[in-house]
């Protein structure tokens, strides 16, 4: 197993694991951010959504060898100062009070994140092709409210 460096939440890491190795598991396992969820494990629902060099990325089937230099951003480094403020996506969910069980919720968010990075106010259209993390809580309007929300706050 060669030793993998990568950054992510602006910090570099060095792993030990097999270049199959999902990124989710390096996340979750050997670097203890749990913030990622394991939700299919076959890239269709979403939850496990970070960002690599922006781009949301589902990292369950993303293997730990094509990160390469790439900046991975996790739903723990979405804020630059996440200890004292929430990133503007996070302040509207909380607004619109989309979580019901939480548990796609960080997927949901770093979607959304990417999304605003590039379409600073999108449609009703480009939302919904846009966030295709499924939601077992169906709360997919106030998703979108969410979504609309936070592009107003930019």
């Amino acid at each position: 197993m060669p030793p993998f460096t990568l950054t992510v939440n602006g910090r570099p890491h060095t792993v030990n694991v097999a270049a199959d190795t999902p990124l989710l598991w390096v996340l979750r396992d050997s670097l203890a951010l749990t913030g990622t969820k394991f939700g299919c494990g076959i890239a269709q629902c979403g939850a496990c959504t970070v960002h690599l060099d922006g781009e949301a990325t589902r990292s369950c089937v993303f293997p730990i060898s094509a990160v390469g230099t790439a900046q991975v951003t996790t739903i723990e480094g979405l804020s630059p100062t996440a200890t004292t403020a929430s990133h503007r996506v996070q302040k509207a969910w909380q607004a619109e009070d989309v979580p019901q069980c939480g548990y796609c919720q960080s997927g949901q968010i770093m979607a959304a994140a990417a999304l605003l990075t590039k379409t600073a106010d999108p449609s009703d259209e480009q939302i919904d092709q846009a966030m295709t993390n499924i939601c077992r809580c169906g709360t997919y309007q106030r998703i979108r409210a969410a979504v609309h929300r936070a592009a107003k706050e930019a």
